[in-house]
């Protein structure tokens, strides 16, 4: 296995892809055992704060975090497309992602934890890390993504907020991944004022869930 070499928080690179141009900012550990790749939802960009909070802890837990930006994003368009279209940037980048020669896990929030449990298998993904998954649009629990979760056919931890209503941790199926639920936090892990944690608290139970969940894989 090649260890991948320290490097300076933020450094960036663009990668043309059959989507068009994405790009990845890197925050490298020392001696990394695992890449985890990470791409956006589609109601944001790479500064979300639960990309941006795993970008600052998993180094310091062996775990290089490759943000990734979709083209649609990095071309500045509002909208994002189709979803065949997410997974062609996604797998674009992958050969990048793999250049250190460590194992990538495939990850991402919303509509990017999509794209990641979609590709998985195909891209010999190492395990894949599920944020905020939209199990079903917001009132419509008949229209269930679940199929994507459970066919990554990998070691796979999905993160949800307890208030999340694109489906609440309770309303998930049984199935071959672990679930770690996030009392109070919204799609985008806030809370609101009056719950009993705050903002730095919810993101710390989702930075120790995700950094010990890398921690036990082999």
């Amino acid at each position: 296995m090649t260890e991948a070499t320290t490097g300076t928080p933020g450094t960036t690179e663009t990668i043309e892809t059959d989507a068009g141009t994405a790009r990845i900012t890197w925050h490298e550990a020392r001696g990394a055992r695992l890449v985890l790749a990470v791409g956006h939802g589609a109601g944001g960009g790479v500064d979300a704060r639960d990309l941006a909070a795993l970008a600052a802890v998993l180094p310091a837990h062996g775990v290089t975090v490759a943000l990734v930006e979709q083209p649609w994003r990095v071309a500045g368009k509002k909208v994002a497309p189709a979803p065949r279209t997410l997974d062609a940037g996604w797998r674009g980048v992958w050969p990048a992602l793999a250049a250190p020669g460590l194992p990538v896990i495939s990850g991402g929030r919303s509509a990017g934890a999509r794209v990641a449990c979609r590709t998985a298998g195909e891209l010999g993904a190492h395990a894949v890390l599920a944020l905020s998954f939209p199990l079903h649009p917001p009132g419509r629990p008949e229209k269930s993504r679940a199929g994507e979760l459970l066919g990554t056919g990998v070691p796979t931890l999905v993160v949800q907020g307890g208030n999340d209503p694109f489906g609440k941790p309770e309303e998930f199926p049984d199935g071959p991944y672990e679930l770690v639920g996030v009392a109070w936090g919204d799609h985008g892990f806030a809370v609101p004022k009056r719950a009993p944690v705050d903002q730095d608290r919810t993101l710390a139970v989702v930075t120790d869930a995700v950094a010990a969940w890398t921690g036990s894989l082999g």
